[in-house]
């Protein structure tokens, strides 16, 4: 059947953003990207795995490229999280790096992940990527919990690019850790 989409039809992810209901017309001044925003929020929340790689693509074709690359990042922040120490991670990196492709925040991000990553689970990092990396990184790393490395807290405490940082990490390096054995 051609013409309008029916119900038994779900949308091609593949093809385009998916469609927002935008309610009413304009009764009140939100910006139609802003309601795509949040739908493409809802969406991704609720993704199966199978289709993350399609319902991405399809976000990032949208033609406000900031809000689309912000709702990915959303998206990435909630999944790396999620995954930051399963055996899953590098996969799921590598498939991240893929769809997002040449968007410099969304790569820079990813590969922050990837560094939080290594230094989480003692895996080769350098002191150079520590302090290169952007504020957020920095603030993660000195708060996170699942960051320990007295290695990666000690650059940060002496090299971090703001006294949050240094401060935070200061203060991780001189708690007493709990004794094993």
């Amino acid at each position: 059947m051609t013409g309008p989409e029916t119900d038994d039809e779900p949308p091609e992810i593949d093809d385009e953003p998916p469609a927002v209901d935008e309610g009413p017309p304009e009764t009140d001044d939100e910006p139609p990207e802003h309601q795509r925003y949040a739908r493409y929020l809802e969406l991704l929340e609720n993704v199966p795995e199978a289709e993350e790689v399609g319902l991405l693509a399809a976000v990032l074709r949208d033609d406000c490229v900031s809000m689309a690359e912000a709702a990915v990042n959303r998206h990435l922040e909630c999944r790396a999280a999620r995954l930051l120490t399963d055996a899953h991670f590098p996969e799921w990196a590598r498939t991240m790096a893929a769809v997002i492709g040449d968007r410099a925040f969304l790569s820079r991000r990813l590969r922050e992940w990837t560094l939080l990553r290594a230094i989480a689970l003692a895996e080769p990092w350098t002191a150079e990527e520590v302090t290169d990396a952007s504020d957020w990184f920095q603030r993660t790393a000195a708060t996170a919990q699942v960051i320990t490395s007295p290695e990666a807290l000690g650059v940060l405490a002496e090299r971090g690019r703001t006294r949050r940082v240094r401060n935070a990490a200061s203060r991780r390096l001189q708690r007493p850790r709990p004794r094993s054995g």
